[in-house]
């Protein structure tokens, strides 16, 4: 309750349904004495692991509003943006919060930077810029938006965090597709629980109402809550599940050698032949009158008879 006797407007992480539970009293509403009848000696790449999916909480909410160790600010490079996400946490934490930010002088996209909660239930804010999402740029873009994740749970580590509440980090105004980002999201915090969570207790994905159905979908991919919903999942992950910590992937670039270094990698091999073959016999070593090379061509093709060549070679 506070002072005036209201509710509190925050809501407690423990509070939260994880996400196994309302999947387990389904399970056990269909199946009274559940038998494992899922069996496949192919296990996807993201395995059932009870243990982890006990942290991971979706909640459709406020993320200024929940009261955990921290919660993330998504935002731009001079931590001014004015997205619905930075404008309730500022709303929440008070004036203190924009005094705080002006002596972080920025933060580049992909890093993430930590401040005090100050007037917010949650003690500390991550903040943290998504990147810009351009198809021509994909691979810059989801290397970028890793890292957002990855710093994060980084800084949550290091500072002993028990609980941490995400927004969706790539925003409408920056252009990320959202499924596709949600990938990433996914697949790099539960790589980051596998390897590091020993501290964190409890990661919270805090959406609203258009994203959440994207999590729900794709959550399983990721945490399956059973090894049948395991081998259902494994058909539908992406060709591209990053490495070991859940980083993009990117392929070696294929060197190509060209004859001409000027000619554009885009050109159709016709297109660069005829480019080749156009200067032949521009050059003034081709234009020489004793040229016999040139001269016996031309004598093949009937446009230079013999006598002719011999009254050259008389001149010389």
């Amino acid at each position: 309750m506070d002072p005036l006797g209201a509710p509190s407007q925050f809501v407690d992480v423990d509070s939260l349904p994880g996400w196994t539970d309302a999947y387990e009293a389904k399970q056990l509403d269909c199946h009274p004495n559940p038998v494992e009848k899922a069996h496949s000696d192919v296990r996807s790449p993201f395995p059932y692991r009870k243990d982890i999916n006990a942290k991971i909480i979706l909640w459709k909410g406020n993320v200024a509003l929940l009261n955990c160790t921290a919660i993330v600010n998504t935002s731009n490079e001079s931590l001014t943006d004015k997205n619905p996400v930075s404008e309730s946490i500022f709303m929440h934490a008070g004036p203190d919060l924009r005094d705080e930010l002006q002596k972080l002088k920025g933060c580049r996209t992909g890093e993430a930077k930590l401040t005090k909660g100050f007037n917010l239930a949650a003690r500390f804010i991550i903040h943290t810029v998504g990147p810009k999402y351009k198809s021509r740029y994909r691979t810059a873009a989801e290397s970028s938006l890793y890292s957002c994740y990855r710093n994060v749970l980084q800084l949550a580590k290091e500072q002993a965090m028990c609980s941490v509440g995400f927004c969706v980090i790539n925003s409408l105004k920056r252009c990320y597709p959202l499924e596709d980002a949600t990938h990433i999201a996914l697949r790099t915090v539960r790589r980051f629980l596998e390897i590091h969570g020993e501290t964190l207790e409890k990661v919270v994905f805090a959406v609203s109402e258009l994203e959440e159905a994207t999590y729900q979908k794709l959550l399983p991919l990721y945490f399956p809550r059973s090894l049948e919903e395991e081998i259902q999942s494994l058909p539908y992950l992406p060709a591209d599940i990053g490495n070991a910590e859940g980083e993009p992937v990117v392929p070696e670039r294929q060197i190509r050698i060209t004859e001409k270094p000027g000619v554009p990698d885009d050109a159709s091999d016709e297109e660069g032949l005829e480019a080749d073959l156009s200067f032949i016999g521009s050059h003034a070593f081709a234009r020489m009158e004793g040229d016999v090379d040139k001269q016996r061509r031309l004598i093949l093709q009937g446009q230079l008879s013999e006598a002719a060549l011999q009254k050259q070679h008389q001149r010389k």
